[in-house]
């Protein structure tokens, strides 16, 4: 049966996502500093990774932004073909949502009206929005503050097939060392491989909101993102990008089937600061 959902409902959902995300950094984040603060030898690495655990406890309890740039606003929507949403227009009440909060919250507004004209629109919108039609009679939101530092570090690249695993790696490889400190490490590396020019940098985007730990499914993709993992982390770049072995947190990669003479490659880098919350509704 074709099950309805008032549109009021996922615009209280969106916004209490918006504070949890802006003030709360999930706990295998959390989990994930706090093991590389052990194995940090470095003494400045080690007392950058207490300041980013100990901002992360100040931002929960006392209810402020982990990070000054509170990002350009993503929302990623899964709905279920069997939902019908009612009671108004969607888009446009997500946007107003994003609006409300950012007032109310009193959060960083970044958003400029023109790529060239510049002149900020005062609201933090429009957020970027993703849908898509999945099975079922369920609704999942996801909100990712996305910030502007590490967001600019990011990187796509049209390979030849000829180039293989090896161009691959190089290609990340080169990214995360092009992105040196600004991207505020240590860093989540979102990687996508296949589809085409557009859906290699979605995948890269989905890859990052992937709950620390969570590997990708097929083992040669685990195998890959540890292989990564360890090369980043051998680059000494660090925390904050003073030196030491925690470079990156993570390597998440996402693939798709991809055209017979294309090899598309994204690389998405998530800072420190690893905002993000979800919802089933």
């Amino acid at each position: 049966m074709l099950r309805k959902i008032p549109v009021s409902q996922l615009e209280n959902q969106l916004y209490k996502l918006i504070i949890k995300a802006t003030y709360d950094l999930p706990k295998n984040t959390l989990k994930s500093i706090s093991a590389s603060l052990k194995n940090e030898t470095k003494p400045l690495a080690k007392q950058i990774l207490r300041e980013i655990l100990d901002n992360a406890r100040i931002a929960k309890q006392k209810k402020m932004p982990l990070c000054q740039d509170t990002g350009l606003a993503l929302i990623l929507i899964e709905i279920g073909q069997d939902v019908h949403i009612t009671g108004g227009d969607l888009e446009k009440s997500l946007q107003q949502t994003v609006a409300k909060a950012y007032k109310d919250l009193y959060l960083r507004k970044s958003v400029v009206n023109d790529p060239l004209q510049r002149k900020n629109t005062g609201t933090n919108t429009p957020a970027m929005i993703y849908t898509h039609i999945v099975p079922g009679s369920k609704i999942k939101i996801t909100f990712l503050p996305k910030g502007g530092g590490s967001e600019n570090c990011s990187a796509l690249r049209m390979l030849k097939p000829s180039d293989g695993l090896p161009g691959v790696e190089k290609f990340i490889l080169d990214t995360v060392r092009s992105a040196e400190a600004n991207p505020c490490p240590p860093i989540i590396v979102g990687v996508g491989l296949g589809g085409n020019f557009d859906m290699a940098a979605y995948l890269a985007k989905k890859a990052i909101i992937r709950p620390l730990g969570k590997k990708n499914p097929k083992t040669q993709y685990q195998e890959l993102e540890n292989n990564l993992l360890a090369k980043i982390n051998e680059l000494g770049i660090g925390p904050m990008g003073l030196g030491g072995k925690t470079t990156a947190l993570a390597v998440h990669i996402e693939t798709l089937p991809c055209h017979i003479a294309a090899l598309p490659v994204a690389v998405n880098i998530q800072c420190h600061s690893n905002r993000a919350a979800s919802v089933t509704i």
